[in-house]
C-alpha cells in the first residue's frame, strides 16, 4: 500500500513540476499536424500517406517530457511525410474528448498509426494499473510511459478505430524504424502513393545499371542485413529529384565483387554520363549520406506546389543573368555590399523621417556597423562618416532625404561610396525573388558577431558594451523596427524573446545566432521561399565541415565546439573574398587597432579636412553655418543702419 502512495506522489509531482510549460506543448512552429476532433478523421481516413499520431494530455507529466523528443522525431523525419505523416491530439481539451473516446485512447501518450491496407493486428499491452497490483513493477517502470500505436486501413469505414500496440521504447530512432517497418509492411499496389519501394535489390537487377546513361544519379547504398540505414536514406531523399537510391544486402556477393565494396554501409554512385564511383563519406553514417546526395549537382527539391509567377519589375520566374561562380566556403563582401545597400536605399527609405525609437534603433544599428564592419575600404568609411555624422548632429529627427545624401555622397567626401547595385553572389538564387537579401542580412549578422568574438573592445564607449550579446540586441531591435517582412519579424522577436536573455557572451552569441538560423531554414525547407538549387538544410554541411556532425543512439546531433571553431573561421575576416565587390579593394583585416589608430587612418584618406578631425559633412554644415550667420549679420547691420538715420532726421528737424 505504501509503495502505490509513493507512486502516486511521484506522478502528481511530475505532473506538477512541468505545469509550467504544459500550457500548450505543440504549436503552428514544430514540423508536426496539430490536429483536433474536427481534423482527425478527415487526416488519417482514406488517407494517401501513412500516419502516427501521439494522442497525449497537457497535464500530463509524462506527455510534457516526451514533448521535446516528439518534436525532434517530427523534424529527424520531416522529409518523409509524402509517406507517412507525424500529427498530434490534445485530449485534454474539452472539445476532444469524445474523438478521444471514441478512438479508445485511456492512456497519456498513446501513439496512434494509420497504417495503410493492414490485415493483420498486434497485441494489447495490459494497462498500467494491473502491472502496479500483480507485478509490482519498480518506480522508473512505472513513470515511463509505453509507445502506442494505432493502424488504420487504407479507405477505411469511419467507424473503424484501428488496433492499438504499445512499445517500451520510445527513443526516436527506435519509433523511426517502426514508421520504416510498417511503410515497409505494405504490398506495392498498397504503398503510399509517393513511397518508394525499400525492399532489398539483388545483384541481377543492379549490375546491368552500371556503365548506362541516365536523367538522374542512381545511388547504390550496401548494408548489413539488420541495417535501416538504407530505408532511412531513401525517405529522406524522397522530395528531392535527380537522384535515386536503392539498397542491396551485404550478401550479394556479386555486387559486392564487382563494385570492389568492402566495408558496410557504403555507397556507390552511378553518374548520368555513365561513369561510376565510389561516394566518399567523411563518416558512414545517414545524415552524411543524406547530405552528400542532396548535394550533387543538379539534384533539387521537388515540390508539388507551383511557385507563385510573379509579374512585378524585376521578379519573373527567369533569372535576369546568368549564374555567377561562387565558392560555397568562402563569404562574399559583394553579399554584404548588397545587403548594405538594400537595407539603406531601399527598406529604411520607406520611413520619410526617423525619430524617437526608430531613430535611435538607426544610430545603434550603423555605430555597430561602423565598429564591426570588416570589408574597410569606402563602405567602411561610409558606415563610420555616417556614425559620426548621427552622433554629432544635435536633433531629435532627421528627415531620410538627409541620410540619402550622404549615402549618394553629394558633399563630396573622398574614399566614401555604396554601390547601388544588388549583387548577390554567395546569397544569389536560382531566380529572382529567392534568397538575395534575407540570405545576405543573415550572413552580415553572422560577420558581425564573429567579429564581435575576435574583438569585444571594438564597442568600447559606444553605449552598447554593457549588452551581453549587443549584435543580438542590435539586430533584434532593426528587425522589429525595420525589416519589411513583418511576420518573419514576429517569428525572430518570439525566438528572440525565448532565449536571447540567456546569451551570456561572445561565444554564445555566435552559437545562437547559427542555432536560429538553422531553426529558419528547417522551418522554410520546402515552402515556395525554398530554392530548389539551394535547398534549405541543416548548416553547415557534411562537406563544409564533417567534424561539426555526430551521431548519437541513431540521431544527428552537432559538436558544438567543432561548430564554434568553424563559424569562427567560416565568418572570420580572413575569409572573405573581394572577388564581384563594387566597393574597390580593401584591406581587410580583423578590427584590433585602437580608435585613435582608426582615426589616423581616416585622416590619411581623408584630406586636409579629416586632419582636422572633422567629416566632411561636418565641414559642410559649419559652412552653411557662417553664411547664415553672415546674413544675419548683414541684415542687423542694414536695420541699425537704417535706424539710425532715422533717429538722426528725426532730431534734426526739431525746432531751437
Amino acid at each position: 500500500m505504501f509503495r502505490l502512495w509513493l507512486v502516486a506522489v511521484a506522478v502528481l509531482w511530475a505532473a506538477c513540476g512541468c505545469a509550467g510549460r504544459s500550457a500548450r506543448l505543440y504549436t503552428e512552429e514544430d514540423p508536426l499536424e496539430l490536429l483536433s476532433s474536427g481534423s482527425l478523421k478527415p487526416a488519417v481516413i482514406n488517407s494517401s500517406s501513412a500516419w502516427i499520431v501521439q494522442f497525449f494530455s497537457s497535464w500530463c507529466g509524462h506527455c510534457i517530457q516526451y514533448s521535446d523528443t516528439w518534436k525532434l522525431l517530427a523534424q529527424d523525419v520531416k522529409d518523409w511525410q509524402d509517406a507517412i505523416r507525424v500529427g498530434v491530439l490534445d485530449c485534454a481539451q474539452e472539445e476532444n474528448f469524445d474523438v478521444c473516446k471514441e478512438f479508445g485512447i485511456k492512456f497519456y501518450p498513446t501513439f496512434k498509426v494509420r497504417y495503410i491496407h493492414c490485415y493483420y493486428t498486434l497485441c494489447v499491452c495490459v494497462c498500467v494499473c494491473v502491472c502496479v497490483c500483480v507485478c509490482r513493477p519498480p518506480l522508473e517502470l512505472l513513470l515511463t510511459p509505453c509507445l502506442c500505436c494505432q493502424y488504420f486501413k487504407a479507405h477505411s469505414a469511419s467507424t473503424d478505430r484501428g488496433v492499438t500496440y504499445r512499445g517500451a521504447d520510445r527513443e526516436i530512432q527506435a519509433v523511426r524504424q517502426l514508421m520504416v517497418s510498417i511503410l515497409q509492411n505494405h504490398t506495392e499496389l498498397e504503398r503510399p502513393q509517393h513511397c518508394p519501394a525499400l525492399e532489398p535489390y539483388r545483384s541481377a537487377e543492379l549490375l546491368p545499371l552500371i556503365g548506362q546513361r541516365s536523367d538522374h544519379y542512381t545511388a547504390i547504398l550496401v548494408e548489413g542485413p539488420d541495417s535501416f540505414m538504407g530505408r532511412e536514406v531513401i525517405l529522406d531523399l524522397l522530395q528531392f529529384s535527380g537522384v535515386q537510391v536503392k539498397r542491396a544486402l551485404s550478401s550479394e556477393l556479386p555486387l559486392l565483387d564487382t563494385l570492389k565494396i568492402t566495408t558496410f554501409p557504403s555507397v556507390y554512385l552511378l553518374q548520368p554520363n555513365g561513369s561510376h564511383t565510389h561516394l566518399h563519406s567523411p563518416k558512414p553514417l545517414r545524415f552524411f549520406f543524406s547530405s552528400l546526395l542532396r548535394s550533387l549537382p543538379g539534384v533539387k527539391r521537388s515540390s508539388r506546389l507551383d511557385r507563385p509567377s510573379y509579374t512585378a519589375v524585376g521578379l519573373g520566374d527567369k533569372r535576369a543573368e546568368p549564374m555567377r561562380e561562387f565558392n560555397s566556403s568562402q563569404v562574399y563582401i559583394a553579399d554584404l555590399e548588397a545587403a548594405l545597400h538594400y537595407l539603406l536605399r531601399v527598406e529604411l527609405a520607406t520611413h520619410s523621417t526617423l525619430e524617437g525609437e526608430e531613430l535611435k534603433v538607426f544610430k545603434d544599428f550603423i555605430t555597430l556597423v561602423s565598429k564591426l564592419y570588416p570589408g574597410g575600404g569606402s563602405v567602411g568609411r561610409l558606415m563610420e562618416t555616417l556614425s559620426d555624422w548621427l552622433i554629432r548632429l544635435p536633433l531629435h529627427t532627421i528627415p531620410y532625404k538627409a541620410v540619402l545624401d550622404l549615402l549618394e555622397n553629394r558633399v563630396g567626401i573622398p574614399g566614401v561610396f555604396l554601390g547601388a547595385e544588388l549583387r548577390w553572389i554567395g546569397c544569389q538564387g536560382s531566380m529572382a525573388g529567392l534568397r538575395g537579401y534575407p540570405c545576405s542580412l543573415w550572413t552580415l549578422f553572422h560577420v558581425l558577431t564573429v567579429q564581435y568574438d575576435s574583438d569585444q573592445s571594438a564597442l568600447r564607449n559606444t553605449g552598447l558594451e554593457g549588452e551581453a550579446a549587443p549584435v543580438l540586441q542590435v539586430m533584434r531591435r532593426y528587425v522589429r523596427t525595420f525589416f519589411g517582412c513583418e511576420e518573419c519579424g514576429r517569428h525572430f522577436e518570439r525566438a528572440a524573446k525565448d532565449s536571447v536573455d540567456q546569451v551570456e557572451n561572445a561565444e554564445q552569441q555566435v552559437l545562437w545566432l547559427w542555432e536560429q538560423h538553422n531553426r529558419v531554414n528547417n522551418r522554410l525547407a520546402g515552402s515556395l521561399s525554398d530554392d530548389p538549387l539551394f535547398p534549405k538544410a541543416p548548416w553547415p554541411s557534411p562537406s563544409l565541415c564533417a567534424s561539426c556532425h555526430e551521431e548519437k543512439n541513431g540521431v544527428h546531433v552537432w559538436n558544438r565546439n567543432n561548430v564554434l571553431h568553424f563559424l569562427r573561421r567560416h565568418y572570420g575576416a580572413a575569409n572573405l573574398s573581394q572577388r564581384y565587390s563594387v566597393s574597390g579593394p580593401a584591406d581587410i583585416a580583423p578590427r584590433h587597432t585602437s580608435s585613435p589608430e582608426r582615426e589616423a587612418e581616416g585622416r590619411a584618406g581623408g584630406g586636409w579636412v579629416a586632419a582636422l578631425g572633422f567629416t566632411g559633412v561636418d565641414m559642410s554644415l559649419c559652412l552653411l553655418l557662417y553664411i547664415c550667420s553672415g546674413l544675419f549679420l548683414m541684415l542687423l547691420f542694414f536695420f541699425f543702419k537704417v535706424r539710425s538715420r532715422r533717429w538722426k532726421l528725426r532730431y534734426s528737424r526739431l525746432p531751437l
